[in-house]
This record gives structure tokens, C-alpha cells and sequence, in this order.
């Protein structure tokens, strides 16, 4: 009986050993892909790095939170294409919000804002600064702080 425990426990041993080295390696492993994670996250969001502003410009237009979370992520390291659309993106939302309360116009108020958004998404995404129709000069102008 003695004997069977010791192999037993032998094999206890063993395995335990062999849980160890696979955890051991399974760490070792998990480490490497955080730092070529964090690395590539950091390439990606460098000012130098043009498709950060391209990417924070097609942020901004999707939603009111998406142009939050654009707000911020460009907070961190502004680029002009990133500033440019956060700033048009805020003057379409607030002229719509402002058209929605007028009686007539605010029966269109959502289309118009929609081919307002879609003609400043295509220009972000052509990574062109393309003013807003009629009032994106003034977009720029009032919301420069941004």
C-alpha cells in the first residue's frame, strides 16, 4: 500500500511540476502580447501618425458619446484633422438640436443633420478638411478652444 501511495504521490509530483512550466510559459507568453499590444496602441496614437487624427475625425461623428470619447482621445494628443472634425461635428449637432425646435423645420431637422454627418464623415475619412455647408467656417471660428 505504501508503494501505490508513493507513486501516487510521485505522480502528484509530476504533474504539479508540469502545471507549473505550463503556467510558467502561459505567463511568459501573456506578457510578450501585452507589450506588442501596448506598443502597436502607442504607434497607432502618436501625433506623427496620421491615421490617429483620421481615426479620432470618424470617431467624432458617430453619436454624441462617439464624439465624447473623440473629444478625449484627441485631448491626449491633438492632431489638426482630429480637431478640425470635432469642431464641425459639434456645430452640426447643435444646429440640429437648435432646429429641432422650430416647428416646421424641425419635422427635416434629422435629415438635414444626417447629410450634414455623412458629407463630414466622407471628407474625415478622405482625411480632407472640408468646412461644413454654410456655417463650417464659423464652426472653426467659434469652437477654436477645442
Amino acid at each position: 500500500m505504501s508503494d501505490e501511495n508513493k507513486d501516487f504521490g510521485d505522480k502528484a509530483e509530476d504533474a504539479f511540476e508540469k502545471a507549473k512550466e505550463s503556467a510558467k510559459e502561459f505567463s511568459e507568453d501573456a506578457k510578450e502580447s501585452a507589450k506588442e499590444f501596448s506598443d502597436s496602441a502607442k504607434r497607432a496614437y502618436e501625433n506623427s501618425n496620421i491615421d490617429s487624427g483620421k481615426n479620432v475625425a470618424i470617431i467624432a461623428h458617430i453619436t454624441f458619446i462617439g464624439w465624447i470619447v473623440a473629444l478625449i482621445m484627441n485631448n491626449g494628443k491633438k492632431t489638426e484633422l482630429g480637431s478640425y472634425y470635432i469642431r464641425q461635428t459639434l456645430g452640426i449637432w447643435i444646429i440640429t438640436l437648435v432646429l429641432s425646435w422650430i416647428p416646421i423645420v424641425g419635422c427635416f431637422a434629422f435629415i438635414i443633420c444626417l447629410v450634414l454627418v455623412i458629407m463630414s464623415l466622407i471628407n474625415a475619412i478622405n482625411e480632407k478638411e472640408v468646412p461644413t455647408p454654410v456655417l463650417g467656417e464659423y464652426f472653426q471660428d467659434w469652437f477654436k478652444s477645442l
